[in-house]
């Protein structure tokens, strides 16, 4: 197998965003009717699934896509507070010295992804950004941008942050690599059986050379 694409998850992947977006949910619980974040219960929910957090906060299912709606025009009167992950822009530029070709797949908005990159100098380092407002739903995100560019899922490398991150990748049929320096802890990451799970953003380039 040879991989010469790489597609990164945004939000705790690529982007600096877990702080912001708990300060949202804060701001936001009145309205939808669950109880606010502490720092102890970040802690608490990072060794939880996606579902499993939902249950949790006691929202209902079917107030979730406005929640997630209402979160990402929030973020984006944050973008120009947002950093990097410390290190993953010089992980980003050696693969980009090695001829991969970058993209992002995301949950969150075209103009927030935008005017990140933008901000930070990063635009250059992707070749592509593919938006697509879903929770559960990323594997179709995923495949459909595969099936658009004519991909063979074997070329292709996903990496994210969180246990639905890993079940996208599965689902459409790509190698995952799971990173624990977002949402998700390695702990529960590794109990969804990503091909490699790694802590650090210098840890990507020999990841990525043992999946070829």
């Amino acid at each position: 197998m040879t991989v010469r694409i790489i597609l990164f998850d945004f939000d705790g992947t690529i982007a600096d965003t877990l702080d912001s977006i708990v300060k949202i949910t804060n701001r936001l619980a009145g309205e939808f009717g669950y109880k606010k974040t502490t720092q102890e219960d970040v802690e608490y929910l990072r060794n939880m699934n996606s579902m499993q957090i939902i249950k949790t906060s006691g929202i209902p299912i079917f107030k979730v896509p406005f929640l997630l709606q209402m979160v990402k025009l929030e973020l984006n009167h944050e973008i120009q507070n947002l950093k990097p992950i410390p290190g993953i822009v010089e992980a980003l530029q050696i693969l980009n010295h090695k001829e991969y070709k970058l993209g992002i797949v995301t949950s969150n908005s075209l103009e927030n992804v935008k005017g990140f990159l933008e901000r930070n100098e990063m635009t250059k380092l992707f070749s592509f950004i593919h938006a697509g407002s879903t929770l559960f739903g990323k594997n179709k995100v995923i495949k459909n941008f595969l099936k658009k560019e004519g991909i063979p899922p074997e070329n292709v490398i996903y990496i994210g942050d969180e246990t639905r991150d890993i079940e996208a990748a599965k689902k459409a049929k790509i190698k995952v690599i799971a990173v624990s320096w977002g949402f998700n802890s390695k702990t529960v990451l590794s109990k969804h059986n990503p091909d490699i799970a790694i802590n650090n953003p210098q840890d990507l380039i020999e990841a990525i050379a043992r999946l070829q």
